[in-house]
């Protein structure tokens, strides 16, 4: 029995550890400081601060918009209740998994376009804006959606629609090397930016 012991589960053990050690330790330790050195900003958070220092929020969380002088984000469904209509809620990230045919779905996104009748007029309203994302916290918009909103917040901010254009290229975000991905806007960086609190 002492020798089976010996055999077989002390070399089993002595690799229990010795990989322990490697995956748990040794491998997340160097991936920590790879990333610090090298993205010191993503690896923190993506956090976003004032002019004055505060944290406002991560530039890859969505927050809730929903006053004229803002862009406007797309619909969440992470954490969307009665209580909290605008969702973005962190601990549940999540889409809605409704059906096409879902009655919840089809009067949700009938209410949402009547909303942006309402505040953008009856321009045609591109389709992201009253779809939510897979998460439920995307920050970003494509460039259309923040194209279909500029005259609502220059009005509402007494700009031009010119001005208010030159600020939302500021935060388009091109495709990576031009080819990987579309180009989005990230709404919570444009707001801030309009409401003059960017660092």
């Amino acid at each position: 029995m002492l020798s089976f012991l010996r055999r077989y589960l002390g070399p089993a053990f002595a690799l229990l550890v010795v990989l322990t050690l490697i995956t748990g330790a040794a491998y997340p330790a160097a991936i920590t400081a790879v990333a610090q050195v090298a993205f010191p900003h993503q690896a923190n958070g993506s956090f976003i601060t004032t002019a004055d220092g505060r944290t406002i929020g991560s530039s890859l969380i969505g927050q809730c918009f929903d006053q004229d002088k803002y862009f406007w984000g797309r619909p969440s469904a992470a954490g969307a209740t009665d209580a909290n209509p605008c969702g973005y809620d962190g601990t549940s990230s999540a889409g809605s998994n409704l059906a096409p045919t879902s009655k919840d779905l089809i009067d949700r996104i009938t209410a949402q376009v009547d909303t942006l009748k309402a505040a953008n007029g009856d321009a045609p309203i591109p389709v992201d804006l009253v779809t939510t994302s897979a998460s439920g916290l995307d920050p970003h918009i494509s460039p259309a959606d923040a194209a279909y909103q500029v005259a609502r917040v220059a009005k509402a901010r007494g700009m031009s629609a010119a001005d208010v254009q030159v600020v939302v290229a500021r935060h388009t975000q091109q495709p990576l090397l031009g080819l990987l991905g579309q180009p989005t806007v990230n709404v919570l960086e444009l707001n801030l930016d309009l409401d003059g609190l960017l660092a």
